[in-house]
């Protein structure tokens, strides 16, 4: 089923909340990012990584999706990163705009060290 291969999870780690993006990130995707989003704002998140380390596809409802996190984290002050897409999506998010608004990272241990700074 479409709607069962993306799996969203959230953690804390070192003062940062983590939303673990498994699968495909496409237009069934919405529901569950923006529940994970809303749940680790609820819990006063000040910086949030999102984290694509097992991620094989982005479509454009996707990107629509993530473009409405990047407003939202604007909006209560937040700071996002990025972790763990592939060279090609690090190149797309480039290429759309979301790396001015979240800082794009190999890995989360390197993505974790940049909030500490």
């Amino acid at each position: 089923m479409l709607e069962d291969e993306l799996t969203v999870s959230t953690r804390e780690r070192d003062g940062v909340a983590i939303i673990d993006l498994v699968g495909d990130v496409t237009t069934f995707a919405e529901e569950k990012i923006n529940s994970a989003y809303r749940e680790v704002t609820r819990r006063n998140a000040r910086h949030i990584l999102l984290n694509f380390r097992q991620n094989d596809y982005i479509n454009s409802a996707g990107i629509a999706i993530l473009i409405g996190i990047v407003t939202e984290v604007n909006r209560h002050q937040q700071k996002l990163a990025v972790s763990g897409l592939s060279p090609h999506f690090q190149k797309i998010f480039r290429m759309v705009g979301l790396a001015q608004y979240a800082e794009i990272y190999s890995d989360e241990e390197k993505a974790l060290e940049s909030f500490r700074q």
